[in-house]
């Protein structure tokens, strides 16, 4: 199984911040965030590379931190060539770029470069083997009004999702989607598929899913503790307080 960190984003919402560095290697405590995403890639037996993929703009820093990064897993660069927020192609077209630009024809577990989470990876991949199908990762976020900044799901009693709506004006469930995805190999077809049968530049990857869950089964997975989606500057000043 490989497992593929987006982490090709412009995070305008972090400015001034992130002007000239990537989210992902902002740091929260002494580490940056994408060291506690490599942690817990790292403890899953399934996984033999880690793939991480950024764009030409930020390469040159993220390289520079894997230079110094300690690790058991094999991990690659991808770069995406774009070099700004114009050109940008989006979750989903990075998904599809670094499938094909790695020619990845395993299993492939998915993640944000800015998702901080404290509970272990190891539950959710093994409710994702047993089903066979995609899964993502759920959350609930208690809170309507934050939850309109999140794709907001739907589960059903067997925890197949059933509704899934991207940044809703009027959510109707604090049930949102973490950006955490498993894609079984006879399943990574369908990104291109995708890609190719969209009209509009649905690039999050919540369309994409959505879009997902009207061709195949799709299930949530649920996690509970402590969760961050380092979006912008309250919920960075947030996490780097409860993960001090």
């Amino acid at each position: 199984m490989k497992a593929l960190i987006l982490a090709a984003g412009y995070a305008t919402r972090l400015y001034p911040l992130t002007e000239e560095y990537p989210k992902p290697l902002l740091k929260v405590g002494k580490r940056p965030i994408i060291n506690y995403i490599i942690n817990k890639l790292q403890a899953l037996d399934d996984i033999n590379e880690i793939i991480i993929v950024t764009n030409s703009k930020f390469m040159p820093q993220f390289k520079k931190w894997l230079g110094k990064l300690h690790t058991r897993k094999r991990i690659s660069l991808v770069d995406d060539l774009t070099k700004n927020l114009d050109d940008r192609r989006g979750a989903i077209g990075d998904m599809n770029f670094a499938v094909n630009k790695k020619r990845l024809k395993d299993d492939l577990l998915v993640m944000g470069g800015d998702n901080l989470f404290n509970e272990d990876l190891n539950e959710f991949l093994s409710f994702a083997k047993a089903k066979s199908s995609p899964v993502i990762g759920a959350y609930n976020i208690k809170n309507k009004l934050e939850a309109r900044k999140y794709g907001v799901i739907k589960l059903d009693r067997v925890n197949r999702l059933i509704d899934f709506k991207e940044k809703p004006e009027n959510p109707r469930s604090t049930l949102i989607a973490m950006c955490l995805y498993y894609f079984p190999k006879g399943k990574l077809k369908l990104i291109k598929k995708y890609l190719k049968d969209k009209k509009d530049k649905y690039d999050a990857t919540g369309f994409y899913i959505d879009w997902l869950r009207k061709k195949v089964p799709v299930y949530g997975f649920v996690f509970n503790g402590l969760w961050y989606d380092i979006g912008d500057h309250k919920f960075y000043r947030e996490a780097k307080q409860r993960f001090r």
